[in-house]
């Protein structure tokens, strides 16, 4: 059996920390019952901001990257290409919704230059710079129509334009419609210059994280998803995801979103 290697974006984040630990745990699983040794199976590449995990195992490897800076996207990618020549999946987990001194705006008097390209940046430039690097790992990616290499972000159900009843939140809609849009044109352009592979935009619920902290007493009961349980179900989705779906907005149940 071929090593699948996944790439973690975020993965000290929330859901991005509760993937990590589902996919070694999933290799520590196969490793049980198969008796594999650590060159083959599954490897997690993860990546953090500034201070490394103390979260260890065989077969992770953490390596430092800034999605603000393309420069630290390249470095971090060319770290993983010591590692090994193809990744399998790729997940981006990283987002943002507010910061210590900025909340979503509830009306445009509050909107705030700084604060709208921060989220520009992170919520939808990062996921284009992260695919025009990583794409030729994905190249070498064992893979075919129906187990496609997947290129996943994580996005937001108020991303959707038609969903939208409610209004506010200028920067973080505009940043994930953005980046709807750009998955959405890398998805056409992959379909002619890299085959079977699924690029999906996905909707993890809402999971009770740091980003998702101020605003949970708006949720309705039972509506409030943990990390582990939101990772779960968007890793089962994906699993069962097929080239043909390429250009996808779906939640965690694998229903679709209108864009």
């Amino acid at each position: 059996m071929n090593t699948k290697n996944y790439f973690i974006i975020g993965g000290t984040g929330g859901i991005g920390k509760a993937m990590v630990e589902q996919l070694l745990q999933t290799a520590t699983n196969e490793h049980a019952s198969t008796g594999m040794n650590n060159d083959t199976g599954i490897r997690v590449f993860a990546t953090y901001h500034k201070s490394i995990p103390d979260f260890e195992a065989d077969n992770l490897y953490w390596i430092a990257m800034d999605i603000c800076d393309e420069q630290s996207i390249k470095h971090a990618v060319d770290t993983i290409k010591q590692q090994t020549t193809h990744i399998d999946w790729v997940i981006n987990c990283a987002g943002l919704l507010h910061t210590k001194a900025q909340q979503p705006e509830k009306a445009l008097q509050q909107l705030e230059s700084e604060f709208f390209l921060q989220n520009m940046q992170v919520n939808a430039l990062a996921s284009l710079l992260i695919a025009k690097h990583i794409k030729p790992l994905l190249a070498k990616a064992e893979r075919s129509a129906d187990k496609p290499a997947i290129f996943a972000t994580i996005s937001a159900r108020v991303g959707s334009i038609s969903d939208n009843q409610l209004g506010g939140w200028y920067s973080y809609r505009m940043s994930k419609a953005a980046l709807n849009m750009g998955m959405k044109n890398l998805s056409i352009e992959w379909s002619r210059s890299l085959k079977d592979v699924c690029v999906v935009v996905m909707q993890p619920g809402t999971v009770n994280t740091q980003l998702s902290a101020p605003f949970q007493g708006n949720v309705a009961d039972g509506q409030l998803f943990s990390p582990t349980y939101s990772a779960e179900c968007l890793l089962e989705v994906l699993s069962k995801m097929s080239a043909a779906q390429s250009g996808s907005f779906v939640d965690w149940a694998g229903e679709s979103i209108p864009w």
